[in-house]
């Protein structure tokens, strides 16, 4: 495949930045051509050598491109200035990115401040860890540590980074922690609500600040500047294990001032106010060390899937179910610039080295434990120093307990997982599965065993894929409890619609699917594992997972009775269920460069989170193929038993926290029993502190944090920030509400009307009052409204169960007004102020005298929620005067589309519908007009009935202005809405 610009050094021009490669060190010089971003944000080649310009002062060496992040009107190039090796497969190095640098695209000068801080900030870290660690990628085409191969640490992980005594790289030990460390300690990185909680000066010193974020005036001031400050950057060295204590300790990558500049004038006081958290978020989303890349290899594919012999680039073959910066790398494919294009992967990639001995020649093996070998090898040079370990163990022959060193192995065991960027996001925000099938926290997970040359004319190279994701129906759950009632939604048929795609999709990708469940067989968690049994025997019953019978296998395991007492090790006895299918399916085998077996089915487990039980139970399917892999060379081992196989435990432990602090925040639950193989109470007590660390988190940060993973996938536009800012929430964009809500037309229309001569001309949903002729409730909801030619039908439905809870019928002819104009509910959020987003309509009419007005289904209301007295049809006595009121929703959703026919704006969209009701109720005055004068009525009332028909007004004025919106916001409400505001951002 053509080459990958490696190494580039990145300067600011009074045009543009200049993205200039550089060959790393002992390379021949780069080929590639230099490119140009001017501060417009537009992409293109540039045919000069500019490096010694006196117009670049200062350059940073950069690894490669994230992309192009941006928001509003401003641009922010996504470097990649920190890396380590983690992994080598057939020679190809993979990193992990621990550090990356955010520049703007607004000048010269602000583009070369934060290269500046960027340069200074990884010096920093150098300086930090005392130059006593090599770089894990000395051995690979750099040759040598730059300045900017920085390490950032997990920011809230309970685990500390150490070097590994053999092969060199960084890996992770469990840190003595406590909740009251954590969030004392370490309050900064729970967010301002804890830093201002446990401070002594409380909350009075930000509440100006506070004031002026709400109303725009101003921007927070607590932002970084572009370059550091003695105050942020002491000269003292700090603790190179700590973690950081508060946001600031991020250097930002522009200073507030520069941010109107960057924004080209924008106004937008929302965007404004909330750029500078989107900028450091975006930074320490991207250095959190849950990124990996590789130039040569392609680490989207499982081994047995590789195209080493490709032409094409490597962004064109990666696998964009795992691409996850594809959409802001967007603007240098369409440039044609493929080289400075380096697909990134979300999961986890570790790599350990050891030896097996054979002891006699009935194959009995014994492990040789890396950790207490005491040479100190790299992993990349891990086959050239075989022959020192063999010499320094040939002088200790006398010793009878070791074994004989040639008839030793040395392997590599590799463990990569792909989180797939299709419904990705946090746990309790991104839950089961979308209208596409795809789940959430969907992982795929490869363990690969080879031998240390990767010689496949020598040694076979094994391949163990497994799955896991979330339980494929509509559910969620409520992150304001520890233990969550599960709240399933959607049809039966909506429900099985998405389980047979998901696992059509799966079965296409994988072959055969055999699905262990973990969740409990009782309690909260009985309900939706109830479901998923019922949906899975259905799938069977009706064709299978391709229609032509091929059927999924299920296994409902319950977890936590059967290991109760933290007796683990009876997972056991959900491998001897399993073990028939996983003997059948196999695994990947690889010799002489050819596939010589093929794995024909995946093992998906779930759990509630797919995190704790999933990690216990792939790890010991992972154990299982591990064994029989090196038993088919004639090598026996214990992994289960054997301390000196502690190694693989830590590699599984690794994942699932990588996994977990992914999707959940902290690191996984049960960690104790994967690396040890025991559960003890000290593991229980911690597990307690990550649930309530999660907690927090899962009410606290995940809400913005999902909305920036939204807009970076390109699942969102940049409002999706400023509806954050109106409600401290983000919708779920992965399920297309405009979708959801067309099916919800569709269905209230087969329902309600009823005559078959009477067509649907329109539907819409809208936002309305809870209660009938009220203009303002506490709450509002989303409603259906109906346009025949006949009458208007205004429908309530229970969204849980996609049915109609209750619907009114209007006659057109008994319309006598519409009214459209502001509509303003709420005063709290600037968004909600807004007078072209906040507007409505309301639809006076005369009821009919005696007919029923309200009719409603019983079987679909929840006696939780409504009145049982509110039960049946509500009967109109007289003919008095009513009215309906209806809010716009936005548009598009915050959603990308190409769809032509939705409106731009709301105000758009409420004149549409208005003109439409106004015109079909006068047409239908008017035949009702002619009809009664065709009957012989009097001529004279038909003469003005006919004319009032033609005059039915359309007024334009507030519904609810923003002074009386003002007025009616009661002072409670501010209140919580600020403290919320405090907490949420």
């Amino acid at each position: 495949m053509p080459g990958l610009v490696r190494k580039l050094l990145i300067f600011a021009a009074v045009d543009g930045l200049i993205l200039q490669p550089a060959p790393p060190r002992h390379h021949p010089p780069a080929t590639q051509q230099a490119i140009k971003i001017d501060y417009k944000g537009n992409v293109g080649p540039l045919l000069k050598d500019r490096r010694e310009e006196d117009t670049a002062p200062v350059s940073l060496e950069s690894h490669g491109i994230v992309g192009l992040l941006k928001v509003a009107t401003s641009y922010f190039l996504i470097s990649i200035c920190g890396r380590e090796q983690v992994a080598e497969v057939r020679g190809k190095p993979i990193y992990k990115i621990t550090d990356v640098a955010l520049i703007p695209l607004s000048s010269q000068a602000d583009a070369d401040k934060a290269i500046v801080a960027a340069s200074e900030h990884a010096q920093r870290h150098i300086k930090t860890q005392g130059n006593t660690e090599d770089d894990s990628a000395s051995g690979s085409e750099d040759d040598a540590p730059s300045v900017t191969d920085s390490l950032l640490e997990e920011s809230v992980s309970p685990l500390r980074d150490v070097t590994d005594p053999l092969t060199g790289q960084k890996t992770t030990r469990e840190r003595r922690t406590s909740v009251a460390e954590d969030v004392l300690q370490r309050k900064g990185l729970y967010g301002r609500f804890a830093d201002k909680w446990f401070s002594t000066k409380g909350w009075s010193s930000d509440s100006r600040r506070l004031n002026e974020a709400s109303t725009g005036k101003g921007v927070p001031k607590n932002v970084d500047s572009t370059v550091p400050t003695e105050e942020e950057h002491p000269t003292s060295a700090p603790d190179p294990n700590a973690l950081p204590t508060t946001d600031k300790d991020v250097s930002g990558p522009m200073s507030p001032a520069a941010i109107p500049k960057a924004l080209e004038g924008a106004t937008d006081s929302t965007t404004v106010t909330l750029l500078p958290k989107i900028l450091r978020t975006t930074k320490m989303y991207f250095a959190s060390g849950n990124f990996f890349f590789s130039y040569e290899y392609d680490i989207s594919r499982g081994i047995g899937q590789q195209q080493p012999n490709s032409n094409l680039p490597l962004f064109k073959t990666f696998d964009p179910l795992f691409f996850w910066n594809q959409h802001i790398a967007a603007p240098f494919i369409d440039a044609g610039q493929h080289s400075f294009v380096l697909p990134v992967m979300q999961g986890f990639v570790g790599q350990r080295p050891f030896s097996i001995k054979v002891v006699d020649t009935r194959s009995n093996s014994v492990m040789i434990d890396p950790s207490s070998t005491p040479n100190d090898i790299q992993l990349e040079s891990w086959h050239e120093n075989k022959a020192e370990d063999a010499d320094a163990n040939q002088a200790n022959t006398t010793e009878t307990s070791k074994p004989d060193p040639s008839n030793g192995k040395d392997f590599l065991l590799t463990l990569i997982s792909r989180r797939s960027t299709k419904r990705a996001g946090l746990r309790y925000l991104r839950r089961g599965v979308d209208d596409e099938g795809s789940v959430a926290n969907s992982v795929e997970t490869e363990q690969i065993l080879s031998s240390s040359t990767w010689d496949t004319s020598q040694d076979k190279i094994f391949s163990f894929t497994q799955y896991r994701g979330s339980i494929p129906l509509f559910f969620s759950q409520s992150p304001y409890s520890l233990k969550p009632q599960v709240n399933t939604w959607g049809s039966p048929e909506t429900n099985a619609q998405a389980f047979k795609r998901h696992f059509s999709e799966l079965s296409s990708r994988y072959g055969s699917v055999y699905s262990a469940s973990l969740v409990d067989k009782h309690g909260t968690e009985a309900k939706i594992g109830e479901a998923y049994e019922k949906q899975a025997k259905a799938l069977n019953d009706n064709g299978g997972m391709d229609g032509q019978g091929k059927e999924l296998d299920f296994e409902w395991f319950d977890f936590h009775n059967v290991c109760r007492g933290m007796h683990f090790e009876n997972v056991s006895r959900l491998l001897d269920t399993l073990g028939p299918f996983l003997s059948s399916t196999g695994w990947t085998e690889i010799s002489n460069e050819q596939i010589s077996h093929a794995q024909s089915g995946v093992l998906r487990t779930n759990c509630m989170d797919c995190l704790d039980r999933t990690n216990v139970v792939q790890s010991a399917c992972a154990r299982t193929a591990l064994e029989g892999q090196l038993s088919a060379g004639s090598f026996s081992i214990d992994l289960q038993h054997d301390p000196s196989t502690s190694w693989f435990n830590a590699l599984w432990a690794d994942n699932g926290d990588a996994i977990s602090r992914q999707y959940a925040g902290t690191a996984a639950l049960k960690g104790d029993f994967t690396r040890t193989r025991k559960r003890q109470i000290t593991g229980a007590l911690t597990d307690f502190g990550l649930t309530l660390s999660r907690y927090y988190n899962n009410i606290v940060n995940d809400y913005f944090a999902q909305a920036l993973i939204d807009y970076l996938l390109g699942r969102a536009t940049d409002s999706i920030f400023a509806e954050f800012e109106a409600d401290m929430k983000s919708s779920d964009y992965f399920i297309d509400v405009r979708k959801v809500r067309q099916a919800a037309i569709e269905r209230s229309a087969g329902i309600v009307i009823e005559d078959k001569h009477e067509d649907l001309i329109s539907g819409w949903t809208l936002s309305v009052p809870t209660a009938a002729n009220q203009l303002k409730t506490a709450t509002f909801e989303e409603a259906v409204l109906l346009l025949t030619e006949k009458a208007l039908y205004f429908c309530r439905l229970d969204w849980g169960t996609e049915k109609v809870r209750e619907f009114e019928r209007v006659e057109l002819e008994n319309v006598q007004g519409v009214v459209r104009g502001v509509y303003i509910t709420s005063t709290l959020a600037q968004r909600h102020m807004d007078e072209e987003k906040n507007v409505g309509f309301v639809i006076r009419y005369r009821a009919e005298t005696g007919g029923e007005l309200v009719r409603r289904n019983t079987r679909s209301l929840d006696s939780g929620t409504h009145d049982e007295s509110a039960r049946g049809n509500v009967k109109q006595a007289d003919g008095t005067g009513r009215f309906l009121a209806f809010k716009a929703l936005p548009p598009r959703s915050s959603v990308p589309a190409n769809d032509n026919e939705i409106p731009d704006n709301e105000t758009d969209a409420v004149k549409t519908i208005c003109e439409d009701i106004v015109k079909f109720a006068n047409k239908q005055k008017s035949v009702d007009a002619a009809k009664a004068t065709a009957s012989g009525a009097g001529e004279e009332h038909a003469v003005d009935e006919k004319r009032e028909d033609k005059q039915l007004p359309v007024e334009e004025k507030d519904i609810i202005g923003l002074a009386d919106a003002k007025k009616s916001t009661g002072y409670l409400e501010q209140l919580g809405y600020s403290l919320k505001k405090m907490v949420w951002s």
